[in-house]
Formats: C-alpha cells, structure tokens, sequence
C-alpha cells in the first residue's frame, strides 16, 4: 500500500536491533484517515473470505481491528495481556513479545470465540510471528476457523511470515520491510 511506505520512509525511526518505531501515526499516536484507508485495504484484499469476527492482541492491533470491523460491520475481539479477575471461561496461551523483551499470558473469552467462527486477524507488525502463533492457538483452543492474517507492516528479514504461509494461511501485509540494517528502512516494492 504506497501510502503506508511512503508514511514510513517519512516519519518512521528505526533502532538497533530491528526495531522500527512508527508510534507518531500507528501505534501511540494515530491517524485515524491512514487507518480508514488501510482497513479499506484489508477489506479489498480479503474480500474473497467467509469471516464473521475479527480478532486482534492489544493494545497497537486495536485500531486498526475496530476500523476493519466498523467497515465490514462484524463484531472485533481483541485478546488481553494479562487475566482480568472477572474473566471467566478463558483460553489461554503464551506470547513472546519481540518488543518489550517479555512472555505475556494472553487470553480470551470462550463466549467471544466459539466453534463455527471464521476469524480474520488484524494486527500491527507481523515479525518473529509470535502473536500470530499465539492467535493461531487461540483460535484452534476455541474450535473456530483461522480464515486469513492482516498486518500493517511485516519484518520479512524476521521470517514470520514465512511461517505463516508455509502453514497454509492467507497472510497479507500492506508494506514489507526487507531491511532495517544500519538503520536504514527498505521496503519491499
């Protein structure tokens, strides 16, 4: 999508690492316009699948979720970091998250995701898949369908997404990072 690289070669920073910080416009403060036209994105790209729910891991996948929900007018579930007191019936699986260096329990309600759901997952950033492994299990705890993975921006050089789509899933990501080597961001064209 060339108006999400050309938002990243602008104001995108990256650090040692392989980190690539877009929190001025994704995922601490937003622009919400980006945001419509990426769900609008998601939507055309994924157009072809049966889904009834969206699901995505807080906080960054939220928004981009609701947006993507709002448009195809389907209910969105977002998995949480940490086990509130008053959840009951909840699935639960580990996640590593790259970022802050840190295994989290990640759960949902069985209530939310349930046998017969076809799930479409959105999230932020697609790079050792971690998240995504941690949904993949969700989802089949729960007895529901995978049906495809939205991303806003992937981390090819971290190879996620070529677990994801060895396992058969319909994985799209509207831009590709080659390379963040010597803090220089290349995009995939």
């Amino acid at each position: 999508m060339q108006q999400l690289k050309e938002r990243i070669l602008r104001d995108g920073k990256c650090f040692e690492g392989g980190i690539l910080k877009v929190d001025n416009f994704i995922n601490h403060q937003m622009d919400p316009i980006l945001m419509k036209s990426m769900a609008v994105e998601f939507v055309r790209r994924f157009a072809s699948l049966d889904i009834n729910k969206i699901l995505t891991i807080e906080a960054s996948g939220i928004a981009p979720a609701i947006m993507v929900g709002y448009l195809l007018e389907l209910p969105v579930v977002f998995a949480k970091k940490k086990k509130p007191s008053t959840m009951e019936n909840m699935l639960v699986t580990k996640v590593f998250s790259f970022t802050k260096n840190n295994t989290y329990d990640v759960c949902v309600c069985k209530d939310y995701l349930q046998p017969g759901d076809k799930v479409l997952f959105i999230d932020d950033f697609l790079a050792n898949g971690n998240a995504a492994k941690g949904v993949m299990d969700l989802v089949r705890q729960s007895g529901a369908e995978l049906a495809g993975m939205g991303f806003l921006i992937e981390k090819a050089f971290q190879h996620g997404g070529d677990y994801l789509r060895a396992q058969g899933i319909h994985v799209e990501s509207l831009a590709v990072i080659e390379s963040l080597e010597g803090c220089r961001i290349t995009l995939k064209e």
